[in-house]
């Protein structure tokens, strides 16, 4: 990986000096747009909508448009006295419970390294903020925008996960919230059983991207220059629900048919192993009864 970031955690009066990776990586299949005929790149051009002339990158600056549609030009000296700073510190202004901070508010997680001479500090910090089973809230500036994030210790380094201001968050303003919707006992009941049934502990290795996957598979193909054979289609997806509590109730039923299945899978196949085992043992002792035939002396 490659730092995208220096700077340090400011602790009260301890520096630790840290460089910033990102954390996670998107793995979309990506295109380029090209020509249909020939597969040339597509090439945009920057133009100005007012004369029509392309404009070179350095005469291009920000605008932000009013309500009326005017545009308000800004300038790299406008920007330069705003209170952005430029510190390259991670300040923590406090430490929080994790479970008081709604996940909603998480952006983009990064990975903190520290550097030679921080190593102590960083772990001294990292092993405290553990054992508190807390969180750091921390400010910090990240590519010319101020954010307020959090440290968290995973898999014995800090995790720093940048978080939206609470302005950013929308209401949900939805008419069903005004709604006197009745669910009856034994509807609710039966949707809790159905979370008990389908209840397990969560290992995200057990799921794929199978899009991605697939559309892997149709690019290998065009490459070879096969052909290309669609995947198989789903089932067709289930309108809603008329009756909800049979529908329930078929959904709980389903649930313990495919968790017992998988429990079963194991047994199955030991069961197999032992009837096998069985078997070769039975014809061991079978050989070892069987009476022993006399060799005829030849003349």
């Amino acid at each position: 990986m490659r730092s995208i970031w220096k700077g340090a955690i400011s602790f009260g009066l301890v520096t630790i000096p840290v460089k910033l990776y990102s954390a996670t990586e998107q793995k979309d299949v990506s295109f380029h747009q090209v020509h249909r005929d020939d597969g040339g790149r597509i090439r945009y051009k920057r133009v100005c909508t007012m004369d029509g002339e392309e404009v070179p990158y350095a005469d291009i600056a920000k605008g932000y448009e009013l309500a009326t549609g005017e545009m308000v030009v800004l300038t790299d000296e406008d920007f330069e006295g705003l209170p952005l700073s430029t510190s390259r510190r991670i300040d923590v202004l406090q430490f929080a419970p994790a479970e008081q901070i709604d996940p909603i508010y998480f952006a983009k997680s990064y990975y903190l390294e520290p550097d030679a001479q921080g190593a102590k500090p960083y772990v001294l910090l990292r092993n405290a903020l553990e054992s508190s089973g807390q969180v750091a809230v921390v400010k910090v500036a990240l590519r010319q925008r101020e954010s307020l994030a959090t440290l968290r210790v995973r898999d014995g380094v800090f995790v720093l996960e940048t978080m939206l201001w609470p302005d950013e968050i929308r209401k949900p303003d939805f008419e069903f919230l005004e709604e006197d919707i009745e669910v009856r006992a034994q509807e609710l009941k039966m949707a809790e059983s159905l979370i008990t049934t389908m209840e397990s502990d969560f290992d995200p290795t057990e799921y794929h991207d199978t899009y991605r996957e697939a559309l892997q598979e149709v690019i290998e193909a065009k490459v070879a220059g096969k052909e290309v054979i669609a995947p198989p289609e789903g089932e067709e997806e289930a309108g809603p629900a008329v009756d909800l509590m049979a529908a329930l109730r078929a959904s709980v039923e389903a649930a313990k048919r495919e968790r017992d299945g998988e429990a079963a899978k194991p047994k199955k196949a030991a069961s197999k192993a032992a009837a096998a085992k069985s078997t070769a043992s039975k014809d061991t002792k079978e050989k070892e009864a069987a009476p022993k035939r006399k060799t005829r002396k030849s003349a």
